[in-house]
């Protein structure tokens, strides 16, 4: 799938479906949350969102008292979404319409945040992309908080494979340049009650 492939699916989604009409809606965005400030330096920490879309994790890192926030999605409407629910709070948040894989980091940051983006990457070279931009956009001594479908969740999300990590596999594949150093399983609830297995990782840059 090619970036304008990709960027094509996403903003269709959010173009056609609500926030309780998709699988990843979180009221309360944990365990992201609780593991960004388990490694931020301070509430001056820069911390990026990755395929943040219309998540509400913006808003909670607002609510905490952090405010060098960027969150980067190929869904020009996810965004919107975001800022309008948001208000003028939202003025102060970087807002970025890119793809990941093309993207390129404007400098290195405290911490990159990535729920259920990663596991999208199926292809190879796609995910070389992606992991070019992660070395090259965290600082050194800062951190990815990094959540993927675990061994036996879904094959599929949003009608797209994705491939599934536990945190070994996905420490081998973000390679040496990070160090693994926390992880936990998490099920997540969707909005109609199913339950998703996920593995959230949080890598240290050395």
């Amino acid at each position: 799938m090619t970036a304008s492939d990709r960027q094509s699916h996403w903003q269709t989604v959010y173009l056609t479906k609500g926030e309780q009409q998709v699988s990843w809606s979180q009221a309360d965005p944990q365990p992201s949350l609780r593991l960004i400030e388990s490694v931020a330096p301070s509430r001056d920490a820069s911390i990026i969102d990755i395929g943040g879309g219309a998540s509400r994790l913006v808003d909670a890192l607002l609510t905490n008292g952090f405010h060098d926030l960027t969150v980067l999605d190929l869904s020009e409407a996810a965004l919107a979404s975001a800022r309008k629910r948001i208000g003028a709070t939202g003025d102060a948040v970087r807002w970025v319409a890119d793809d990941a894989t093309v993207w390129q980091p404007p400098r290195a940051f405290d911490i990159w945040h990535d729920r259920a983006a990663f596991h999208f990457l199926v292809e190879e070279n796609d995910r070389a992309a992606y992991l070019d931009r992660l070395h090259r956009g965290v600082k050194a001594g800062g951190h990815a908080v990094i959540g993927t479908f675990a061994l036996d969740g879904p094959e599929k999300c949003s009608g797209l494979p994705v491939q599934r990590y536990d945190p070994a596999t996905l420490g081998r594949a973000i390679g040496p340049a990070f160090e693994l150093i926390a992880h936990e399983a998490h099920r997540h609830v969707t909005p109609w009650g199913a339950t998703q297995s996920f593995q959230f990782s949080v890598l240290r840059r050395r």
